[in-house]
């Protein structure tokens, strides 16, 4: 029994920090009422044209708003009160939910509405993400960090699996009014707990959002071998290792068709599992090992599922990957929170949101081109190989992410010492 106690995700944030409770309530609720509108929307510019590029113009649109919005969202949380971002972004993501449900219940609804829509969902997000990330580290005590990412990571994933397929259910039976108006309706509940949040006001010296102050968090970043590091690995694992777009043609290639569905899933469910047995991450204090062991096991198992002939095995290479990731994950977000001083937090949250936006976005073109050079399956296990050998390069040229320990690197000694004076600030340790 108590081993069993030990494997099971460690609560002490939950009651610890009540901010923390209400992020994680209001994060559940929003993660399922954002999958309505993320399903519906889709499915509506199919139904409206009938055209794949359409659906997939749609990504494109989201990019560009999520880049530029998410790099100005840091400099903003690190020059206003955080809390306030967060309430403003999630009334305007209500107000453009309200916008799809009446076009939707238009006699014949207009298409650039959603494109407009999803721009503005992206831009939105990229002003949200890094004040809701950058609050973390302040509202949880430090030593609980990874034990934080971890439920929230299993927040997630569980919505990523059960989300959709709750979405689906409600469109097919009761149209995409009915899921948007689910989406406006979580939105409302949200703010109502958002405004109960305790402010978190900046720093009283802190500049105004500029482009000198995104270009100092920058510049911070590129400093410290250790943040250097967890952003390298993580855009390699993805542009190498992150076949998602191509999954139709591998289901194909294995005579299964039925499987698409189970391809896509298999990571949460991976992920999932992981969540619920993350315990023991919480006393571990080597988090840069947790990087780096995450994603050569997303690398590997990419490659295992790229080279298998069996549906079967394929499927289960995808959930090991998706435990993979949400290991490198929790090593990431904890050595983030613990490390970056409070008036970088924000800035450098902005560049996090780059770091898990962009890769993803580039892995796919990288996967699609390549699997027209090489055919599908081939594509996959080589981007996994080369996920793992770039990983190994990376740990050769930033050796100090290897040896990251809580307990003795510089920065996170700063990091704690300025929470426990109370003041959230340090002058950050030079190198």
């Amino acid at each position: 029994m108590k081993t069993l106690a030990r494997l099971l995700p460690d609560l002490a944030p939950w009651r610890a920090s009540f901010d923390f409770r209400l992020l994680w309530v209001q994060g559940a609720v929003t993660v399922f009422a954002s999958f309505m509108a993320l399903v519906a929307l889709p499915l509506q510019i199919k139904e409206l044209t009938g055209s794949p590029f359409a659906v997939g113009v749609m990504g494109a649109v989201e990019l560009v708003p999520l880049v530029v919005f998410g790099l100005y969202g840091g400099a903003l949380a690190d020059a206003v009160d955080r809390r306030k971002v967060i309430l403003a972004t999630e009334a305007g993501l209500g107000l453009l939910a309200l916008v799809l449900l009446v076009n939707a219940s238009l006699p014949h609804p207009l298409l650039w509405p959603l494109y407009v829509v999803a721009a503005g969902v992206s831009a939105l997000a990229g002003l949200q993400r890094p004040a809701l990330d950058s609050l973390l580290a302040r509202i949880v005590p430090h030593e609980q960090q990874t034990a934080a990412a971890a439920l929230n990571a299993l927040r997630w994933q569980i919505g990523s699996i059960a989300g959709p397929a709750l979405a689906g259910l409600v469109v097919a039976y009761a149209g995409h009014a009915a899921a948007y108006g689910v989406t406006l309706a979580g939105y409302l509940v949200s703010v109502a707990l958002c405004r109960r949040l305790s402010p978190a006001p900046p720093a009283h010296d802190a500049d105004k959002p500029s482009l000198r102050g995104i270009a100092q968090g920058a510049r911070y970043a590129w400093s410290r071998p250790v943040l250097l590091g967890t952003y390298a690995i993580d855009l390699a694992a993805m542009f190498f290792a992150f076949p998602n777009t191509i999954f139709p043609f591998l289901a194909d290639d294995l005579g299964a068709d039925w499987s698409l569905g189970l391809m896509y899933a298999a990571g949460s469910v991976g992920s999932l599992v992981l969540g619920l047995t993350s315990g023991w991450t919480s006393r571990v204090r080597r988090h840069g090992l947790l990087v780096v062991a995450g994603a050569t096991g997303w690398g590997l198992a990419i490659a295992a599922a790229g080279w298998f002939g069996n549906v079967w095995a394929v499927l289960l290479c995808l959930a090991f990957a998706g435990a993979g990731d949400m290991l490198s994950g929790l090593g990431r977000a904890t050595i983030w929170n613990q490390t970056i001083p409070e008036e970088l937090r924000g800035r450098l949250a902005g560049i996090e949101v780059l770091s898990y936006s962009v890769g993803p976005q580039l892995g796919q073109v990288r996967a699609g081109t390549t699997a027209g050079w090489t055919g599908t399956r081939a594509a996959i296990w080589s981007g996994g190989v080369a996920c793992v050998a770039s990983v190994g390069l990376l740990c050769l040229a930033l050796p100090k992410l290897l040896a990251y320990d809580a307990e003795t690197d510089e920065d996170a000694l700063a990091r704690k010492a300025a929470r426990a004076e109370g003041t959230g600030r340090a002058e950050p340790v030079t190198s």
